[in-house]
C-alpha cells in the first residue's frame, strides 16, 4: 500500500495555501511557493462575469469603468463573499496544477486562530468546491511558526507574531500545539487606512489604497531612527476636485500609524500575560519572532523590543512563512492530525 501511495504521490500536486486578506500564496509540494498574488477579483457587473484574478485584477483597482468593480473577497482574514472566494481559489488551484497532475490535490489552508466554526466551514466548503480531494485548515500562527523554522514540537515555548493584511496573529506554541493565542483584526489594511485618513484630514487630499500601500512601504516606520525621508504623493484635492501633488515625511507617517501599532503591541502584551510562567521563561531566552508583511515595517522589531524588553527576531522570508508552513504541514499531515493541529470538518 505504501508503494502505491508513493506512485500516486508522483501524479498528485498537493498544495498549501495562505488565504490572506491582501495576498494569496500557494505552496506546491517539492516546488515551494509558486504563486504569490493579490486577493483581488475584477468583475463585470453588467455581464455578471469574472474578468481577472490576482495581479491583473489589482492593476484595475481605482481605475475601472462603472460596470467593472475590483473586489477583495476576504476581509479581516475571513470570507466576506463566498462565491467570489471560491472563484478565486479555483483560479489559483488550476494555475498551480498547470504542469498537469490528474489527481485531485490534498489542500491545507492557513486561517486566523480567532475565526468561528461557521467561518471555518465556509473556507473548507470553498476549498472542496474549488477542487480539493482532502481539505484541512491549520491556524495561521502555527503555520507561520513552522515556516519560520521554530521548534514547534519541542517542550519549550516559542512566540510568533504574524502581521498580515487583515489580522495580526499572536501565539505561544509548545509540543506541537497552540498554548495561548490572540487574533487581532488590525493589521496592514488598518495601516493603509490610517495613512489615507492622515492625508484627508491634514492635506484635504484623497489618495487610493494602492498609493497608501506605496507610502507605507517607502516611508512607514514604528521607531524613530533619526533618518528623515520624504515622498511626493499625488492625490485629488477635496476642495477643488483637481489632481494635486504634496510632500509627505516619514515622521508624519510614523505618527499616523501609532494607534494601529499600539493595538498590535497590546495584543502581544496580553498574550504574554496569559502565558504560563515556564513558557514565559523560554520566550525570554528565545525571543519573539515576527512574520507576515507587517514584519517588514521599518523599526517595528526595535519598537516591540523596547516595549516588552524581550528580543525580537524577524523570520526568514516573513511574507512566505504561512505558505511555507502549510506546505511543510503536508509532509507531517498524520502527526499534525494526532496533535489536533489540523481541522478537517
Amino acid at each position: 500500500m505504501s508503494f502505491l501511495k508513493k506512485i500516486l504521490s508522483k501524479f498528485r500536486c498537493d498544495l498549501g495555501i495562505d488565504l490572506g486578506t491582501a495576498n494569496v500564496l500557494v505552496y506546491a509540494q517539492d516546488e515551494g511557493v509558486i504563486i504569490q498574488e493579490p486577493s483581488v477579483v475584477a468583475l463585470d457587473n453588467q455581464k455578471n462575469m469574472v474578468l481577472a484574478v490576482g495581479n491583473d485584477a489589482k492593476r484595475m483597482i481605482g481605475r475601472t469603468p462603472g460596470n467593472v468593480i475590483a473586489v477583495r473577497p476576504l476581509r479581516d482574514g475571513v470570507i466576506a463573499d463566498f462565491d467570489i472566494t471560491e472563484t478565486m481559489l479555483k483560479h489559483f488551484i488550476k494555475k498551480a496544477k498547470a504542469q498537469n497532475r490528474w489527481l485531485k490535490p490534498r489542500i491545507i489552508v492557513g486561517v486566523p486562530s480567532g475565526i468561528t466554526g461557521v467561518e471555518k466551514r465556509a473556507v473548507l466548503d470553498a476549498t472542496y468546491h474549488a477542487g480539493g480531494k482532502e481539505c484541512y485548515l491549520i491556524e495561521e500562527p502555527m503555520a507561520a511558526a513552522i515556516g519560520a523554522q521554530l521548534p514547534v514540537s519541542d517542550p519549550a515555548g516559542s512566540m510568533i507574531v504574524d502581521i498580515g493584511g487583515g489580522t495580526t496573529e499572536v501565539a505561544v506554541i509548545s509540543l506541537g500545539g497552540i498554548v495561548v493565542a490572540k487574533s487581532i483584526r488590525v493589521a496592514g489594511d488598518e495601516m493603509d487606512e490610517a495613512i489615507i485618513t492622515h492625508c484627508r484630514d491634514n492635506y484635504r487630499l484623497l489618495i487610493g489604497e494602492r498609493t497608501a500601500e506605496e507610502i507605507k512601504i517607502k516611508l512607514g516606520s514604528a521607531y524613530d531612527d533619526g533618518e528623515e525621508l520624504t515622498l511626493e504623493v499625488r492625490g485629488r484635492d477635496l476642495v477643488s476636485g483637481l489632481p494635486k501633488t504634496f510632500t509627505l515625511t516619514n515622521a508624519e507617517v510614523r505618527d499616523s500609524l501609532k494607534d494601529t501599532i499600539r493595538t498590535i503591541l497590546e495584543g502581544i502584551k496580553t498574550t504574554l500575560e496569559r502565558t504560563p510562567p515556564e513558557l514565559s521563561s523560554d520566550i525570554m531566552d528565545t525571543g519573539i519572532t515576527l512574520a507576515g508583511g507587517g514584519a517588514l515595517l521599518r523599526g517595528l522589531d526595535k519598537h516591540i523590543e523596547t516595549e516588552t524588553q524581550i528580543k525580537v527576531n524577524i523570520a526568514p522570508n516573513p511574507l512566505e512563512c504561512v505558505a511555507i508552513g502549510t506546505g511543510k504541514a503536508l509532509e507531517e499531515i498524520e502527526i499534525l492530525k494526532k496533535a489536533k493541529s489540523l481541522i478537517s470538518e
